[in-house]
């Protein structure tokens, strides 16, 4: 009896261990899910500037922006001149119009107005943010409507010092447009159901532009991230 069972019993634990080993292969491999994830954020993040050139930028040339101050990249920075009265850069490509956050750090070098005139899209419309307007230190968002970033409820007040760096993050979603300056909350908004426009001295900057005015400033570090 002894010689017969020991077959049988052979022959149940070899398909019990195909069964095991067939469960064992079967399972995830934990390492290969978490490389996954950073990878998937990475591709949100789109570089706006190699740091070497104006790939996938254009000189602003038209309207209020035709008498430009010269435009060049060094440093790792893009320099936009003095103009008369305005200097700036328009993204060459289609942004995303709602669910993004841009982020660039701006800094002025010579005059005194606004050294970031960030142009953006929200939905169909556009807004354009001042940083160090009227003055040099106003901040706020260009229009609301009707009324100007220095008339609304987005309207504030910023001691900036030339040739100092300023990090500034703007993030656009259905129901909240927010500015960040220096990682400081100073715009946040409900755009729906509001007049949203931007002024006829900015049209040439859509859909994604930064302007100056009279005023010589720096950019660098300046990307998108699809939310």
């Amino acid at each position: 009896m002894l010689r017969t069972a020991l077959p049988l019993i052979c022959l149940v634990l070899f398909p019990l261990t195909l069964v095991a080993e067939e469960k064992e292969a079967a399972k995830p491999e934990p390492a290969k899910t978490e490389q996954a994830k950073p990878e998937a954020a990475k591709a949100k993040v789109q570089k706006l500037f190699d740091g070497k050139s104006l790939k996938g930028w254009k000189i602003n040339d038209k309207g209020f922006y035709e008498d430009h101050g010269k435009v060049s990249v060094k440093d790792g920075e893009i320099l936009l001149g003095k103009g008369d009265p305005a200097t700036g850069i328009v993204l060459d490509g289609n942004p995303p119009k709602m669910n993004y956050e841009v982020r660039l750090e701006a800094k002025r070098v010579e005059g005194g107005d606004f050294f970031c005139g960030l142009t953006f899209p929200v939905g169909d419309a556009y807004q354009t943010l001042i940083i160090g307007g009227w003055g040099g230190g106003v901040t706020g968002v260009t229009s609301i409507d009707g009324m100007s970033a220095v008339e609304n409820e987005t309207t504030g007040y910023t001691e900036f010092e030339n040739n100092k760096w300023y990090k500034i993050r703007v993030s656009v979603k259905p129901k909240h447009v927010q500015v960040w300056l220096d990682g400081e909350e100073i715009i946040h908004y409900n755009p729906e159901g509001r007049r949203l426009d931007i002024w006829i001295e900015q049209d040439t900057t859509k859909p994604l532009g930064i302007g100056t005015w009279n005023t010589g400033a720096a950019l660098r570090n300046l990307e998108l991230e699809t939310l």
